[in-house]
């Protein structure tokens, strides 16, 4: 019993840091967003920042994997919500590097642009749901009352 206590307890840990971890991307996007629109008084959105912040969201998707295995929740959600979410940063990384956007020798406009903004946005949506499973996951974790 004693067990069990310790690893809910280190369950709900990992949930934790792992919820905060994937939400860090987008949250530093929307904090950034707000301090500029209201220092040079037009909309400004760093929508590139969830990508670059993307050590932030792996460490936080894989303390949420071990913790959705550790549980037996959600992991299911998170699992797929995740591969999609590093396939399509992988597709973000390697589109513009076959396509020459990386390197300048193709101009930043048409279809290799559009598919990787498309890429991008897709990222994005699975690192919310990453993120929402995460949250869903805690929730679970603090409710269980074993």
């Amino acid at each position: 019993m004693e067990e069990n206590k310790k690893k809910d307890g280190s369950d709900k840990a990992l949930a934790a840091a792992g919820t905060l971890l994937v939400w860090i991307p987008m949250a530093f996007a929307v904090l950034t967003s707000v301090m500029g629109t209201i220092a040079t008084g037009r909309f400004l959105f760093d929508y590139l920042m969830p990508a670059e912040l993307f050590p932030a969201a792996l460490a936080g998707a894989l303390l949420l994997l071990w913790a959705a295995k550790r549980s037996g929740r959600r992991f299911r959600i998170i699992g797929i919500s995740f591969v999609a979410m590093l396939f399509f940063m992988g597709s973000i990384i390697v589109i513009p590097s076959v396509t020459g956007l990386a390197n300048g020798e193709t101009s930043p406009e048409g279809i290799p642009l559009i598919v990787v903004m498309v890429c991008l946005a897709i990222y994005m949506i699975f690192l919310i749901a990453v993120g929402i499973g995460g949250i869903r996951l805690w929730r679970d974790l603090l409710r269980n009352k074993n």
